[in-house]
C-alpha cells in the first residue's frame, strides 16, 4: 500500500518530500520563519533590545546553535512557538529565512506547562519572575509542589521560599526585580509579619547598604522585642495579699513565717523554728506535701 501511494504521487511532490527529508536531522527540521507564530502562553514579557541585537549578530556569524521548539497548528500550514522566543526574535532581526526547530505535539495545557518549565531554566530570571512562574505552574497547570519539584528539579523547600516572596509588599517585589535587594535580603525580611515593618527594613537596606547578615540581625532583634512586648506581665501581689499568704503559711506550719521582699519583687520566705522538735515537725509537713 505504501508503494502504491508513493507511485501515485507526482514527481514534484516526491522531490519536495526528499528535500524536507534532507532538512531533517535527528528530529530537527528547518522551518520557514514566516510560518511561525509566537506563543500566546509565553511567560516572559520583557526582551532586552540590545541583548537581542547581540544575539542576532552572533546568529549571523555562527547560525542557530540551539534549535527552537514548536508545535504544528491544526488545519494550518503554520507552527506555534513553545520555547526559544529570543532566538526566534533575533533570527528575524538577522533576516534568516528558515530556523531549525524541534516539532512537538502539545495541547494548550501542555504548551503552557512546557513554556513555563522552559522559562524557569533560564539563567537571567530574577527571583520574582521565578516565583510567578512557579505560581502559574501550580495554579494554571494544576501541579502540586511535589509535582513541580520533579518538573523543575528543585527541592520543595526551595520552591516554597520563592512562593513566599509573592507575599511581600509590591514595592519590595519591584525592588527584587530591579536588583535593589537580593533574594537573601528578601528571605530575611519575609520573617517579619507586619508589612509596614517590612517596608521600613527594605528602605533601610537601600539607604545604608545593609548586608544580608545585618538584616538578619535586625530581624532577630525585632523578633525579640515583639516577644517581650506580647509576653503577659506577671500579676503584682498587693501588700494585703502578702499578709494573707503569710498568715496562711504561719497556720499551716504551726510556726511564725516571715516574708522578706524588696521593691523589685525579689525576696525570700523564712520559716522560723525554736528547737529541733519544731524543725522535725516542719520537715514532716514538707515530706507529706512532696509525696
Amino acid at each position: 500500500m505504501a508503494k502504491k501511494t508513493a507511485l501515485g504521487k507526482g514527481l514534484g511532490a516526491l522531490i519536495k518530500e526528499a528535500e524536507e527529508t534532507k532538512k531533517t536531522v535527528n528530529g530537527i527540521i528547518e522551518i520557514d520563519i514566516n510560518k511561525i507564530e509566537t506563543n500566546p502562553f509565553q511567560p516572559r514579557t520583557n526582551f532586552d533590545n540590545d541583548a537581542l541585537d547581540e544575539l542576532a549578530a552572533s546568529i549571523k556569524k555562527l547560525g542557530i546553535i540551539q534549535p527552537i521548539t514548536v508545535r504544528k497548528i491544526k488545519d494550518k500550514d503554520k507552527f506555534q512557538l513553545i520555547s526559544g522566543e529570543r532566538r526566534y526574535r533575533a533570527s528575524k532581526i538577522a533576516k534568516l529565512k528558515t530556523i531549525p526547530a524541534y516539532i512537538r505535539t502539545a495541547d494548550d495545557q501542555g504548551m503552557l506547562e512546557m513554556a513555563l518549565v522552559e522559562n524557569i531554566q533560564r539563567q537571567d530570571l530574577d527571583s520574582i519572575e521565578i516565583a510567578i512562574t512557579y505560581k502559574r505552574l501550580i495554579d494554571e497547570c494544576k501541579l502540586t509542589q511535589e509535582n513541580l519539584s520533579e518538573r523543575v528539579g528543585k527541592n520543595r523547600s526551595t520552591i516554597t521560599n520563592y512562593l513566599r516572596l509573592l507575599k511581600l509588599p509590591a514595592e519590595i517585589q519591584l525592588g527584587i526585580r530591579n536588583k535593589k535587594i537580593s533574594m537573601g535580603h528578601a528571605r530575611a525580611i519575609i520573617s517579619i509579619d507586619d508589612a509596614e515593618t517590612q517596608l521600613m527594613i527594605y528602605k533601610q537596606i537601600i539607604k545604608y547598604g545593609f548586608s544580608v547578615r545585618k538584616v538578619e540581625e535586625i530581624v532577630r532583634e525585632l523578633d525579640g522585642k515583639e516577644i517581650t512586648k506580647n509576653k503577659p506581665k506577671p500579676k503584682k501581689i498587693t501588700p494585703k495579699e502578702y499578709l494573707g499568704l503569710q498568715k496562711h503559711l504561719t497556720n499551716f506550719f504551726k510556726t511564725n513565717v516571715e516574708f522578706k521582699r524588696n521593691n523589685k519583687g525579689k525576696g525570700k520566705i523564712v520559716i522560723n523554728f525554736k528547737n529541733d522538735e519544731e524543725l522535725e515537725k516542719i520537715i514532716s509537713v514538707l515530706d507529706k506535701i512532696s509525696k
